[in-house]
């Protein structure tokens, strides 16, 4: 067999057996390995190299080599899942480099980072100020994690007791000036409503780059020509607005009538609306 076929056909068979490999070992982010497993991964394509281009003399060896490699990474693996020892073994134990807002300067000395580091990464996570920390944590994959003092801590709706509408995933329905029928399915919507909201924007399919509807129905479009200036949708202020007309005008109603039976009745659902336009607010208004 010629040489570069060979080549061909190891390389091919390899592609596939080292894609098997990573895929039993499970799915983990090349910068958020621990050590071992960076190495392993390294080690494995370097063999696999090795093969693919007939460096190792006797290829059973080579796919011996490559073999124990990943075994023992999937072995490793499995029992760092069973054992918190084995994990902190295998993985490591996340090291305190912040407590009570005091530097930890010996677990510095042991991760072998410098103060300027440290400040570098809290400066990442958004801390500019050291005398906001009250705890940060190096990760067993390097990452740095920072939990702010109480009272700095950026307000949330919970604190305030706001009530706020659940969001969720936006659905991308057009791209590259093609309509995505999957994602308008799942949100009940159609062509047909789209095309009408399209045309309600005075915007054509073929000048939309993005277009996403989120939980409230709202279309966001992204044009190709950014000269082109589109008002942002307000679906649920339009609602709410519409809601409190109705209350308005019912209130209205029950003023300028005469009948004391219909008055009654336009007083009761107007206080009715009114309430329900309370509990909705927090969801169309914020």
């Amino acid at each position: 067999m010629q040489s570069w076929l060979n080549v061909l056909l190891r390389s091919v068979a390899l592609f596939f057996i080292v894609a098997l490999m990573v895929r039993l070992i499970g799915k983990k982010h090349p910068s958020r390995m621990p050590p071992v497993y960076y190495i392993s991964y390294i080690v494995i394509a370097i063999i696999a190299s090795m093969i693919s281009l007939d460096i190792v003399e006797n290829t059973v060896f080579g796919f011996i080599a490559l073999g124990v490699w990943f075994g023992l990474l999937f072995i490793l693996d499995y029992l760092a899942l069973k054992s918190k020892w084995m994990s902190e073994l295998v993985n490591g134990k996340e090291t305190i480099l912040v407590k009570q807002g005091k530097i930890m300067e010996e677990n510095l000395i042991r991760v072998r980072m410098t103060g300027e580091e440290l400040l570098r990464g809290l400066r990442s996570k958004n801390v500019f100020n050291l005398a906001d920390v009250e705890f940060a944590i190096m990760e067993t994959t390097g990452d740095l994690n920072v939990m702010l003092k109480s009272d700095k801590k950026p307000v949330t709706p919970h604190d305030l007791e706001w009530k706020v509408a659940p969001q969720a995933e936006p659905q991308t329905v057009i791209l590259d000036g093609n309509i995505l029928d999957e994602p308008l399915a799942n949100l009940g919507l159609n062509r047909e409503w789209l095309e009408e909201q399209l045309e309600h924007s005075g915007v054509s399919l073929d000048n939309v780059f993005v277009g996403q509807v989120d939980s409230s129905g709202d279309l966001y479009l992204d044009l190709f020509n950014d000269a082109v200036q589109l008002p942002q949708p307000k679906v649920k202020e339009l609602l709410f607005a519409n809601l409190q007309k109705c209350q308005a005008d019912i209130a209205k109603y029950a003023l300028e009538t005469n009948d004391k039976t219909a008055r009654k009745m336009y007083m009761s659902n107007a206080k009715k609306l009114e309430s329900l336009n309370k509990e909705l607010e927090p969801y169309l208004m914020r």
